[in-house]
């Protein structure tokens, strides 16, 4: 009987265990970089895209490229992902030339139109990882996809992706602009028909690939109990975490994907009873039928618990 954790069992492609929280954080803001570090985020997301403006991107760029070659053991302890500019853009190429001798965690790719873009960027990084005398494969990939039209158009070839891809998320409100919606949530505070399609591709592409299916930021970061709404929706459908834009975030989003005490215990003797019948597809514990999907989604709930 197969008992490996789910993702181990289903891929390699998954370099960090937790993906709760994807904090971004201003790329051109020394006290905005360096309060990230504090936030308790899973994952930093220092951003040389949407929040630099034009002008601005080469001092900011330098800004990031200096923040990660300086020596400070908190940033040993959390992911750096930086996320460039739109690979159609003339600031993509001096991006990756800056930041990958650096050496993040990983890049983040906005507005990835199909896997042929993250195709593209994996090769750049082939080749910059080379001629920094880095290890092949040591920089990992977030792609952020859908947040244009394109992508929903071809959100089944992100199953494609390659080794270095830790994960997919989707943007709301580019995508709205996109399509030129009012907004990406109706009257009611739920997402307009569109983007809700967009939020279930990028999970389903997640989920196919293989890798961690991102949700989109919560942009009212004054409002907890919405994000709290937000956040937990987003656990109870799958994903395995969420954007945020304000360290306020942070720790809400952390508890709607950690899992709880009772799905804990319940997940350890889910695993227990199939060990304790190897060959098994079928088992009864208190008096309901558990299979192999069951199996999958305890290994998955202890792997986020941090209990494999």
């Amino acid at each position: 009987m197969q008992t490996a954790s789910f993702y181990a069992h289903e891929t390699d492609k998954i370099r960090a265990k937790n993906m709760r929280s994807l904090l971004f954080t201003p790329g051109d803001s020394d006290r905005k970089l360096a309060k990230g570090l504090t936030s308790g985020a899973d994952v930093i997301l220092i951003d040389l895209e949407d929040a630099v403006a034009g002008d601005t991107k080469t001092a900011a760029r330098e800004k990031v490229a200096d923040f990660l070659a300086q020596g400070d053991t908190r940033k040993s302890q959390i992911p750096l992902y930086v996320r460039i500019n739109d690979l159609e853009t003339e600031w993509a190429r001096d991006d990756l030339e800056k930041i990958v001798p650096a050496s993040p965690a990983g890049i983040m790719l906005p507005k990835a139109r199909s896997n042929e873009d993250v195709a593209t960027l994996s090769g750049l990084l082939d080749e910059l990882e080379q001629k920094a005398e880095l290890d092949k494969g040591h920089i990992s990939i977030l792609v952020l996809a859908p947040e244009i039209p394109q992508a929903m158009l071809n959100i089944a070839s992100f199953q494609s992706c390659g080794p270095r891809v830790s994960g997919i998320a989707w943007g709301s409100e580019d995508l709205a602009t996109s399509l030129g919606a009012r907004t990406s949530l109706n009257n009611q505070g739920l997402y307009r028909e569109p983007m809700e399609l967009a939020r279930t591709l990028c999970l389903c592409a997640g989920s196919a690939a293989g890798i961690h299916a991102i949700d989109t930021v919560y942009p009212d970061f004054r409002d907890i109990e919405g994000l709290k709404h937000s956040a937990e929706r987003a656990a109870g459908d799958g994903f395995s975490g969420k954007l945020a834009i304000h360290p306020d975030q942070v720790s809400v989003i952390n508890a709607a994907f950690t899992p709880t005490e009772s799905e804990i215990v319940r997940a350890k003797r889910i695993v227990s009873a199939f060990e304790a019948e190897p060959g098994v597809g079928v088992i009864n514990l208190d008096g309901a039928m558990v299979d192999m999907p069951h199996l999958a989604h305890a290994q998955k709930v202890l792997e986020r618990a941090g209990q494999t």
